[in-house]
């Protein structure tokens, strides 16, 4: 029975009454649609309209993947491929009747004297050397049938599909038509009932026909790189080494819990293990079981801490720098922290602020003229002392107070007392107060930008909850520069957000994923997704799947490529990254009982 033989009347028993049989569904009954609008160009199936094609022509030469363009299109349709094998036999005898006339013909041209025809005698060699491979069975014949539906709301939408698919077809001399007059069975040649009503058939043999083959879809598999996951399309590996692309920064977005704190603890345990150096900022203290694991240095910077930094520290200049220009750039850069230290500043405080600066280095003979690479710098003490003999700089002193001798003067007013000359280092913001958290990475960053220039390694940096420093423009634009200026030190960056509002909102929010090679989007809520839609220009279906994703599951990009991904670890790395209560608890537990049987 066809799909819609369940439209017509069905026979009733009037006399003996229904019986019990014939009020029961049949599966026909459950799947026939509600309504069908039958039209020469095109079918309506309750509400949804389609449009068959099948193709009629193809080219001398099928390079392979000439399918491909038109599955991975962004759209929805169906595709189906009928082979149907043709007798050898029956095949051999019809080909020695089809060379006995094309050699006939180009006697005769040879006869008369006339110009050879290339294309008759290439048609010659193509079917001697066709029938030499089918006797030998090397090759075998098929009727082949290319059918494809499309789908839109409208008849506009469809002819626009239609238009970009034969685009892409015609480019490859690939001819289709609609299946006039048959669009009823031609929806039913694409559905999944293996029945071919249109039987409009090309011949093939064997080798073009491979070219057919429907089951592809990218892949992010390299020679070099890390394991990142697992392809949910094919299952294949996502090996992928983000030091072989333009730039080496990542962004990751996901909800609190869908996994992208984990996924990041898993590339840098892999990462180490090839010899990169990893730094973290870890604003929830998440990754201090990770740095004990692989024998890092975790520092818990809070304002009752024993690890300071002191914002003053200057970066000694590289070999093919000026010192006049690294010190001039600090200086702007300390000019953005107290700008966002004190609230904000008024064209003359920052002005201020500016020589208050310069003055309180030159106190420790720091210019731009010396070698100040092993001079001790000055302390936030010591600009506030130069700011105090300033005219006009009675409000500045008083909002600095609570940095130099009130409440929050533990953290920067300290020398520096940190070393991040190691394989892996972790800075934990968790205990710094919510006020201080923005200026505290800021002031960590730098300090790490200036370690990081002075020798050149292969470095991952991560920043979770990177909304932090997206909060406020001034560290935003500090991330945005170390974004752009990192792979000439070797440098990747990796920012991880769960507040993607909040990101996308900074001004340099775009322009921070335009310049990040590799993007990894996992679960997101609804708020968010269709921002998420827009920034990265989704199709329905995958802003569906980011919906639906489970724990560990979204969609990776890198560079021109991206792939569903499901992230995946072993036993060991498991238990070493994991973030779950329930299995830290289990963790501890273990621990104690295994301290415990050993006293």
């Amino acid at each position: 029975m066809g799909l819609f033989d369940s439209l017509k009347p069905q026979p009733t028993n009037t006399a003996a009454g229904p019986k019990p049989s014939d009020q029961l569904l049949t599966l026909t009954d459950v799947i026939a649609p509600s309504a069908v609008n039958i039209n020469p160009r095109s079918i309506n199936v309750s509400g949804v309209n389609a449009r068959v094609y099948y193709a009629v022509s193809y080219p001398r030469f099928l390079n392979d993947g000439w399918i491909e363009p038109v599955l991975n299109l962004p759209k929805e349709l169906d595709v189906s491929i009928f082979v149907h094998p043709i007798d050898t036999a029956e095949t051999l005898k019809k080909f020695q009747k089809k060379v006995a006339e094309v050699q006939s013909q180009i006697n005769l041209k040879a006869e008369k004297g006339e110009v050879r025809d290339p294309q008759l005698e290439a048609a010659y060699r193509n079917l001697e050397e066709l029938r030499d491979k089918l006797q030998q069975a090397e090759e075998k014949l098929f009727n082949v049938g290319f059918y494809l539906a499309v789908y839109g709301e409208n008849e506009n939408d469809i002819t626009k599909i239609e238009n970009e698919i034969r685009g892409i077809l015609d480019a490859r001399l690939i001819a289709m038509k609609p299946a006039l007059f048959q669009q009823e069975q031609g929806l039913r040649s694409v559905l999944p009932l293996a029945t071919d009503e249109l039987l409009v058939h090309s011949k093939f043999n064997s080798e073009p026909l491979s070219s057919f083959f429907p089951f592809t879809s990218f892949d992010l598999t390299s020679d070099t790189g890390i394991l990142y996951g697992i392809n949910r399309h094919n299952s294949s590996l996502v090996l992928f080494d983000r030091y072989s692309l333009t730039n080496y920064n990542s962004v990751t977005f996901a909800t609190s819990g869908a996994g992208k704190s984990y996924t990041l603890k898993l590339e840098i345990l892999r990462s180490l293990m090839f010899g990169t150096e990893v730094i973290v900022l870890d604003p929830e203290r998440e990754y201090e079981f990770l740095a004990d694991a692989t024998g890092g240095r975790f520092f818990n910077i809070s304002l009752s801490s024993n690890h300071h930094v002191n914002p003053f520290d200057l970066p000694p200049p590289a070999e093919d720098e000026d010192p006049r220009d690294v010190l001039r750039t600090h200086v702007i850069e300390l000019v953005g922290l107290f700008r966002l230290m004190l609230g904000g500043l008024t064209a003359e405080e920052e002005t201020l602020i500016d020589l208050a600066i310069q003055e309180t280095y030159a106190l420790k003979d720091i210019t731009g003229d010396v070698d100040f690479a092993e001079m001790e710098p000055p302390l936030l003490a010591d600009f506030e002392m130069v700011l105090a003999g300033m005219d006009g700089s009675a409000s500045l002193i008083t909002r600095l107070q609570k940095y130099t001798s009130g409440t929050w003067s533990g953290f920067m007013n300290q020398p520096t007392n940190v070393d991040i000359n190691q394989k892996f280092v972790v800075f934990s913001l968790r205990d710094m107060e919510d006020e201080l958290k923005t200026i505290a990475m800021y002031i960590i960053t730098n300090f790490i930008w200036g370690s990081i220039r002075r020798r050149l390694a292969k470095r991952l940096m991560v920043i979770d909850e990177a909304w932090w420093m997206m909060k406020s423009e001034d560290t935003a634009s500090f991330l945005f520069s170390l974004a752009k200026r990192g792979r000439k030190y070797y440098l990747g960056i990796g920012t991880i957000t769960q507040d993607v509002d909040d990101f996308l909102r900074s001004p340099y929010g775009v322009p921070m994923i335009t310049n990040s090679s590799i993007q990894l989007l996992m679960k997101q809520s609804p708020t968010a997704i269709d921002n998420i839609q827009k920034t990265f220009n989704l199709t329905d279906e995958e802003k569906f799947l980011l919906l639906e994703s489970n724990v560990g599951e979204g969609i990776f990009f890198a560079g021109l490529k991206h792939v569903a991904i499901k992230i995946i670890a072993s036993y060991t790395e498991d238990q070493i990254i994991t973030s779950d209560p329930s299995q830290l608890l289990q963790i501890k537990q273990a621990r104690q009982e295994l301290q415990a049987s050993r006293v």
